[in-house]
């Protein structure tokens, strides 16, 4: 009767336990997390040597049940703060990208599409018999980027897009930009008792 008893007292502690461990695992652990960031951007327009300078502004909503990659759905968009002599270029664009953590390293590859505004500068730009003042286009946007993580909620930025803008003012029908990003990301936490994966 006396072993019954230690027993039966045994399996309420382990039980009790169990229960315990069970509900010490955090349940409000974050799978989507929200980031903005902003950008100083040097953009190289690939038409008759034209430079900008612009500022870029985005956010991605960033998927984190893969722990080992990262998906996220990025939105952005430039807008040029100093024109240079030949165009200015602004665009909006979309789309998913892919980051592989490497410690507070945060290497990531992108595709986003939307579309881009052209504003040829000066009298417009002449092409064959025709002088262009505006052109709108669809834009493709595949790109490489680090986010380097400095605290819980911000990471130094910098970014690579080669993008495609038909245009109707060049041969090929098509140009090329080359626009580089410099800049600090902000991670919003919601939920900082139980998240630490930045």
């Amino acid at each position: 009767m006396q072993i019954q008893k230690i027993l039966s007292t045994a399996a309420l502690i382990i039980g009790t336990s169990e229960l315990a461990r069970g509900q010490s695992i955090p349940i409000a652990t974050q799978q989507i997390q929200i980031s903005a960031f902003g950008a100083v951007t040097p953009v190289l327009t690939n038409l008759g040597g034209g430079k900008n300078i612009a500022v870029t502004a985005g956010a991605d909503i960033i998927f984190v049940g893969l722990r080992q990659y990262r998906s996220a759905l990025e939105i952005r968009g430039t807008y040029p703060i100093a024109d240079g002599s030949v165009n200015k270029q602004k665009s909006f664009v979309a789309g998913p990208t892919v980051e592989y953590p490497i410690g507070r390293f945060r290497p990531y590859a992108d595709f986003l599409v939307g579309r881009g505004a052209v504003r040829y500068l000066g009298n417009g730009y002449v092409f064959g018999n025709e002088r262009y003042i505006s052109s709108s286009t669809f834009v493709y946007s595949p790109g490489l980027g680090l986010n380097y993580i400095a605290t819980h909620h911000l990471a130094f930025k910098a970014d690579l897009q080669y993008q495609n803008w038909n245009v109707p003012t060049v041969p090929s029908g098509s140009i090329s930009p080359l626009v580089i990003s410099i800049g600090w990301n902000y991670m919003f936490d919601f939920n900082s008792h139980h998240n630490r994966d930045w």
